[in-house]
């Protein structure tokens, strides 16, 4: 068997953070409802590992796009700018709940697609 991190995982839908319904906390979970579809409950960490980068990603990417605007090219680092804007974006992004939660929640809402190139296995839960 091929190791679990040549999994391909993807979403269906793009991620947006803000519609899904993940804990911002962390919660205990059953662990018969995580290894279940795959069988192997290290694999279903991988796939959850691997959407949890992806969604890390996106938001990082969303985050520095917003941040952008409020870009100040400047030679005098003395100089800094307090901007309420600026401020209140990330304080949005900081209480967003962190992608692993998310990427868990879209894993047990069957969200994810997965596929497993060694054993050909192709799922998510519907």
């Amino acid at each position: 068997m091929k190791k679990s991190s040549e999994n391909k995982v993807k979403s269906k839908e793009t991620a947006d953070s803000r519609k899904h319904k993940a804990p911002v906390t962390t919660i205990t979970r059953n662990l018969d409802q995580l290894y279940g579809p795959t069988g192997n409950i290290y694999e279903t960490v991988a796939i959850v590992a691997k959407r949890a980068n992806q969604i890390s990603v996106e938001i990082k990417q969303e985050l520095n796009h917003k941040l952008e605007d409020f870009a100040n090219v400047t030679d005098n680092l003395e100089e800094v700018f307090e901007n309420r804007e600026q401020i209140e974006i990330s304080r949005f992004y900081e209480k967003l709940p962190k992608p692993t939660l998310t990427a868990l929640q879209e894993y047990l809402d069957g969200e994810v697609y997965y596929r497993n190139p060694a054993t050909g296995v192709e799922a998510s839960k519907s």
